[in-house]
């Protein structure tokens, strides 16, 4: 199974994304500013849903190709390693601008649950993520490959929905943070195109060990 290391570095890189304000959080945001925070929380919920159907999709397909052999596994992990490398320096080269939260207009939870679940799964940047991000820490001598990316992608999952419920619960407070910061958008890259980049290059060399 995955190695407690392993573990602990793959939360510690998901907890690093979840702090920089994205469109997840952003949209949650502003369901939350003009719905409440129920509307928001449904609105985490929705993504977190779409995250989890992504994960699913990727478990399917990874495991497909694992059973084809081990060096297509391997492959698509420097393949994946390749396009983190590729996010991390087009992040770093792009010119930041300011945050602007989001006019959201007013539905109730249900809506905002489909909304959401349906624009985080029709995403293909989330679904080329999954494929890319989850393989990193999977090591096919280390047990089942299904088992490992089923825990790694229900990982995520969760604490996608607690965090987001975190932000619903204090939007008021987190917006006006935002709006007394907005220019964090102009380093918001940069962070995340770090991560990106050391998690790419890192995960690289280790498959050349």
């Amino acid at each position: 199974m995955i190695q407690f290391d392993t573990l602990l570095t793959y939360v510690a890189v998901v907890l690093g994304l979840f702090l920089i304000p994205g469109p997840a959080v952003l949209l949650v945001l502003g369901r939350s500013s003009v719905g409440g925070h129920r509307v928001g929380i449904a609105t985490g919920l929705g993504i977190a849903t779409g995250d989890l159907l992504h994960t699913a999709m990727a478990t399917l397909g990874l495991s497909a190709v694992l059973m084809t052999s081990a060096l297509a596994f391997s492959l698509v992990k420097y393949a994946g390693a390749a396009y983190l490398i590729y996010l991390g320096i087009r992040a770093l080269m792009e010119r930041g601008e300011d945050i602007k939260l989001a006019q959201s207009r007013l539905v109730d939870t249900s809506l905002a649950f489909r909304q959401a679940v349906l624009a985080e799964l029709l995403n293909p940047k989330t679904a080329l993520f999954f494929l890319a991000f989850l393989p990193q820490f999977v090591r096919p001598d280390h047990g089942s490959v299904v088992a490992q990316l089923a825990i790694l992608g229900l990982i995520f999952v969760i604490m996608s929905a607690i965090y987001t419920a975190l932000i619903a619960l204090v939007a008021g407070q987190v917006a006006g943070w935002l709006t007394r910061h907005r220019s964090i958008g102009r380093w918001q890259g940069r962070v995340i195109g770090t991560i990106y980049l050391g998690l790419g290059v890192r995960m690289a060399l280790q498959q050349q060990k």
